[in-house]
């Protein structure tokens, strides 16, 4: 009997030992925090993850020297770009007006809008690390819906101001008042902050992830959805009727605008008057097809014909390349922007 309990007990230390080494290694090992929706875990019970892979645009290492001078180049191209339209706009007296107001809170929100992306995927290139933490995950993709969102609302705006200054010529300054071009890029920031923050809260009601790559060089908050194990179908039908709402009402504003501004046009008797009123909106409205074509397709693409490779191309187009593109459309297009910008220049040299 003595020997029976005795190696009871021996058989008791040895388990206790067992599970004890197993938590330990549990807990120690940070892939513990990415389990694979074991079937005897509940996905609520497990622990927030630590972090996420980006998969990044090539794993081609000869390409990688290339990608990093050509995104830095892009960035830098961007952010000197839009600067120097906020510095043109804000210096120069003649374009104190609420277009030029419009346009230079759009550089700004450009410009916060690429550096949420850019700067980590150039590091990422050069460290050959593509880790990002849960924090600095949900951080990115705040900013990102922020700067984002702000971007559609300023383009909303700046069409606003073109139906009033052609359709309404005569009352133009007294509707397009400073206090109502300050009341909506305040309107513009609140309604982003907020399109941001219900983002955010989606998910974070994800607790558990069957993987942790994430199919893009940025947080997405379409791709954590669809790396989440427990069911998201609410989740999902509530961020795409947000992002639904957040795309539909700036881009019903666009069109009911342009409406307006084409039946003004059409009633011009001459055809230079009807070309001189519609080249004030041929630079809004290339910006508005770029930013809005690519953002829409990325967004609907990735819930009807998933395809990685084709959602990360359009990615770069609407973060990187349309941020670059917009002085240039607006420099290159605006013959006050040009002579602003030259008068800039010839001061500071």
């Amino acid at each position: 009997m003595d020997l029976f309990n005795l190696s009871l007990s021996y058989s008791k230390m040895i388990l206790k030992d067992t599970v004890l080494d197993a938590h330990l290694f549990h807990f120690s090992n940070p892939l513990f925090f990415f389990r694979r929706c074991p079937s005897y875990i509940e996905p609520q019970n497990l622990t927030h993850v630590s972090e996420f892979f980006l998969t990044g645009l090539s794993d081609d290492l000869e390409l990688q020297p290339l990608l990093f001078g050509l995104f830095l180049s892009m960035y830098l191209v961007t952010v000197l770009g839009n600067l120097l339209i906020i510095l043109a706009v804000s210096s120069d007296p003649h374009l104190h007006t609420p277009m030029y107001f419009f346009l230079s809170n759009l550089s700004l929100a450009d410009i916060g809008f690429t550096s949420t992306t850019i700067p980590k995927m150039i590091v990422d290139i050069q460290t050959q690390s593509r880790v990002i933490s849960y924090m600095g995950c949900l951080t990115q993709m705040s900013f990102l819906i922020l700067f984002g969102c702000m971007d559609g609302m300023l383009l909303t705006a700046m069409a606003y101001d073109r139906f009033v200054a052609i359709c309404h010529p005569l009352h133009y300054s007294v509707i397009m008042n400073p206090r109502l071009c300050g009341f909506l890029v305040l309107l513009s920031f609140f309604v982003s902050l907020l399109d941001s923050q219900l983002h955010n809260l989606i998910v974070l009601q994800l607790t558990c992830f069957k993987d942790m790559k994430i199919s893009n060089f940025f947080c997405d908050p379409s791709q954590l959805l669809n790396l989440a194990c427990s069911d998201t179908f609410t989740n999902n039908i509530i961020m795409y009727f947000v992002g639904a709402i957040s795309v539909f009402l700036p881009i019903s504003g666009i069109f009911f605008s342009y409406y307006k501004i084409v039946s003004s046009i059409l009633r011009v008797p001459s055809i230079g008057g009807k070309y001189k009123a519609f080249s004030t909106c041929g630079s809004h409205l290339s910006v508005v097809c770029l930013f809005y074509g690519t953002a829409i397709g990325v967004y609907l693409g990735s819930a009807l014909l998933p395809s990685p490779r084709k959602d990360m191309v359009a990615s770069v187009v609407y973060t990187v390349v349309t941020p670059m593109l917009n002085p240039i459309i607006y420099s290159l297009r605006n013959r006050d922007i040009k002579s602003a910008l030259w008068r800039f220049l010839r001061r500071t040299g």
